[in-house]
């Protein structure tokens, strides 16, 4: 299992990116979130097989890239996380 967080910048809100994110979740062993940031950026956390999180952030990648203008990714520890879910909140 691995844990990634991906920030994407760009004209990511209002898109329905996190819905996209979300659908594009659907089917694969991956658990985690998507929710938007007061900066007007997306975070995504994934966890999950190697292959199935790389394989997420590449649709999310494909489906979304005339938005997204750049994007940080960094490692976490995975949390545990139960299904793949939109997050509306921020703390």
């Amino acid at each position: 299992m691995i844990a990634k967080r991906v920030l994407y910048f760009g004209n990511v809100q209002g898109v329905g990116f996190r819905y996209t994110a979300q659908n594009l979740a659907r089917g694969l062993p991956v658990s985690g979130f998507v929710r938007n940031l007061p900066d007007g950026s997306v975070e995504l956390v994934a966890e999950g097989p190697p292959e199935a999180v790389a394989d997420l952030l590449e649709r999310v990648d494909q489906a979304m890239s005339g938005y997204i203008r750049r994007k940080e990714v960094s490692d976490l520890s995975p949390a545990g996380y139960r299904g793949f879910v939109i997050r509306r909140e921020w703390t």
